[in-house]
């Protein structure tokens, strides 16, 4: 399988979190052995919601630090920033001419942007799908871990890759049709904020959002302060979905003995009789993700006070992320006739 490729990007507009590691980072350490993996910063694609570029360069290198102390490997990964990678923009301009203001008008993401940012409705926002077409078929790659959210705009990167098939290619397929890529046996799991309203979030309730970079009075602060209530009515209720996320985050990081007697206690209790302590499950769990936390957060600060490592690793990223897009682009413009010598 090391010969098919596999895509992923990150935005630097924050710190990442428990989503971010449980949702998609932990798969992909798994995937860096089997597969020939991408991880790219989409620091263009921040730019539609944050404009204000004055930290983009710290938050940018964070991403880069965050993923390293994770246990991506930039020597197994091509691991590299998107800006660094110009070919991506030729591809995105050839693309835009084969997308239509219609069919990005009706994406979701766009009018969920538009209703967050209605002061900033840009034409990268209209033509974001455009854009994530070509970092996926600038590699030619195959297979990309996606969310619900995401799986309109990877229709949406098939669509244009056979419609420049169709109208460059004649039989002969050149940019082939990303798909998502499902897991085999992989964790997909959903972290909820603390206060049971939605996803953890960068942007969003960041007091009950998790991140890797919480110090430890902070991470213990937060989850105390979890979405609790009186407990269970019956035995073996079913747990509300605010308390539900607590055990989810405590399987995660604590012992599986400690887990079996929070559930118990959770499953005995009852009306009148509430077994469950929600103080000392929280106790628990802070202690059990403070543990967890730690390494990467020292890792993380260790790798963001050498800069002169971390530029060696994006520049090791880029030069072998602009061989692969060159090689997309020789054929594309080769197709397309876009040679004059």
């Amino acid at each position: 399988m090391k010969n098919e490729r596999i895509l992923t990007g990150i935005r630097p507009t924050g710190f990442l979190h428990l989503g971010n590691y449980f949702g998609a980072t932990r798969n992909f350490l798994q995937l860096q052995h089997q597969f020939e993996c991408f991880v790219f910063v989409a620091d263009w694609h921040s730019l539609t919601t944050h404009p204000d570029t004055s930290q983009l360069k710290n938050s940018v290198k964070r991403v880069v630090a965050e993923n390293i102390a994770c246990g991506l490997d930039p020597e197994k990964v091509t691991l590299y920033v998107q800006s660094d990678v110009p070919e991506i923009a030729e591809l995105y301009l050839y693309l835009n001419t084969l997308a239509y203001k219609g069919e990005l008008e009706k994406t979701t993401t766009f009018k969920e942007k538009v209703r967050q940012h209605p002061e900033n409705i840009n034409a990268g926002l209209l033509t974001y799908p455009v854009l994530q077409a070509a970092d996926i078929i600038i590699h030619r790659a195959a297979k990309v871990p996606v969310g619900k959210d995401q799986e309109q705009h990877l229709e949406m990167a098939r669509n244009f890759a056979q419609r420049f098939n169709y109208r460059y290619g004649g039989s002969e397929t050149i940019l082939p049709e990303p798909y998502a890529f499902n897991y085999d046996g992989g964790d997909l799991v959903k972290i909820l904020s603390l206060d049971g309203n939605g996803k953890m979030s960068k942007s969003e309730n960041e007091l009950n959002t998790i991140f890797l970079a919480d110090d430890d009075s902070l991470i213990q602060k937060k989850i105390m302060k979890a979405k609790t209530d009186a407990g269970p009515v019956t035995p073996n209720s079913t747990k509300p979905d605010y308390i539900e996320n607590l055990f989810t985050l405590m399987k995660l990081v604590s012992s599986a003995d400690t887990v079996a007697r929070f559930e118990d206690d959770y499953n005995n209790s009852y009306e009148g009789h509430v077994v469950i302590r929600y103080g000392d499950l929280k106790k628990q769990l802070s202690a059990d993700m403070i543990r967890f936390l730690q390494p990467i957060r020292e890792k993380t600060n260790e790798l963001l006070a050498n800069d002169q490592y971390l530029s060696k690793i994006m520049q090791m990223g880029k030069e072998k992320a602009r061989s692969s897009a060159g090689e997309t682009i020789a054929l594309v413009r080769k197709a397309m006739g876009v040679q004059y010598y």
